[in-house]
């Protein structure tokens, strides 16, 4: 599904039981110097990004100030982020004009918050294959144990043009080998929001349902949000233009993504260089 960019009022894009990704809760808090804004998602766990400016941040009385050092777009700067348990109140002050992404998933358990100054970084693909990609991960592998079922990556295309989440995969099943031993593939929604640099950059995402037939295409442009229920979904960008997208999974039954990948392209897992860290990264 794409919703196009609108402005929300600070209102969630996927607010909570979305028929399409139920298991995911995004939103987008724009706020001026002085503004304050509160949320609580009763059955969520979320992570404050913010994509742009600086703020302050209380959660239950838990204080983690000047959040966010990014100037005026999300390559200018590192990402920071703080977690915040399910269904606590939270409170952000604005000091610096701040574009704020509210990223959640599905939980039922309380943890502690905590704040996440340092990301982790995988580089993979090659310009060679257009699939040159970096990838921040917020909430990431070494975060397990402190977080439910949300993982939180920054991802952007390295050079201008070419293809991500390639070779295509899915993840929209619990299920193991024919064995009942490994699992094979784990079901985790997914919703991302696009930026494009120039801004008037834009890109395609595709979405097949089933190996060897046809699917579904959206234009995504600059604000563009997608949520992924089932099927392949690879995307790319407009030769000339670079690409941004704040990623967002939420498990069913397990943190660790265990992605399958689409059985027509999988072998090309052995022609993109670093693939399988990143790959790793995820689990």
């Amino acid at each position: 599904m794409h919703i196009p960019p609108h402005d929300n009022q600070n209102r969630p894009i996927v607010g909570i039981d979305n028929p399409t990704v139920p298991l995911t809760y995004f939103n987008i808090v724009k706020l001026q110097p002085g503004e304050a804004f509160e949320y609580q998602v009763p059955g969520y766990e979320t992570c404050i990004v913010p994509a742009t400016g600086t703020v302050d941040v209380d959660v239950e009385g838990v204080s983690f100030a000047k959040l966010g050092h990014r100037g005026v777009d999300v390559w200018d700067g590192e990402p920071e982020g703080v977690y915040v348990p399910v269904g606590a109140r939270v409170t952000m002050v604005c000091t610096r004009a701040a574009e704020v992404f509210v990223a959640g998933a599905k939980f039922d358990t309380v943890l502690d918050p905590f704040d996440v100054r340092a990301h982790d970084l995988v580089q993979y693909g090659s310009d060679d294959t257009k699939t040159h990609r970096k990838i921040k991960h917020i909430l990431g592998q070494k975060h397990h144990g402190k977080v439910g079922r949300l993982l939180v990556s920054e991802l952007f295309t390295v050079g201008a043009g070419g293809w991500s989440g390639f070779p295509s995969h899915k993840h929209d099943t619990d299920r193991r080998d024919s064995l009942g031993g490994e699992i094979i593939e784990t079901r985790h929604d997914e919703t991302y929001n696009f930026r494009f640099r120039p801004n008037h950059g834009s890109g395609v995402q595709m979405l097949q349902r089933e190996d060897g037939k046809p699917g579904d295409a959206y234009h995504i442009v600059d604000g563009s949000t997608i949520c992924l229920d089932n099927g392949y979904h690879p995307c790319c960008v407009l030769p000339g233009y670079e690409m941004y997208y704040f990623t967002i999974l939420g498990g069913l039954s397990q943190r660790p993504l265990v992605q399958f990948f689409q059985p027509s392209h999988a072998y090309q897992i052995e022609t993109i260089p670093g693939i399988k860290d990143m790959i790793a990264k995820f689990k």
